[in-house]
């Protein structure tokens, strides 16, 4: 049988929470706001599947493009090319 590549293969140690990590504030997460130009790291949350960024992602630094819904869009560069993240404000950290 040929072998399952998901969406999150590969990510047991980068999508794991830590012991006393636990459910901190994610509400305060999810109601967090940015605005268009603002620095972000894609911290990715494994508790909150939905608006979930691709695993390569995890840790990329980036800048706040628009909105997309209740998603932002996060304009990464990725070698020479430059990518849109759509992602929840779960996932998102901003950095000052």
């Amino acid at each position: 049988m040929k072998r399952s590549r998901g969406f999150r293969s590969k990510s047991r140690s980068k999508l794991k929470k830590k012991a006393r990590e636990g459910e901190t504030n994610i509400i305060r997460r999810a109601l967090q706001e940015f605005e268009q130009g603002d620095k972000v790291a894609i911290v990715i949350d494994p508790s909150f599947q939905k608006g979930m960024p691709h695993p390569r992602f995890h840790g990329r630094i980036g800048d706040i493009a628009g909105m997309q819904g209740n998603a932002y869009i996060v304009r990464i560069k990725d070698g020479k090319k430059v990518k849109n993240i759509i992602s929840s404000p779960v996932h998102l950290k901003g950095i000052t």
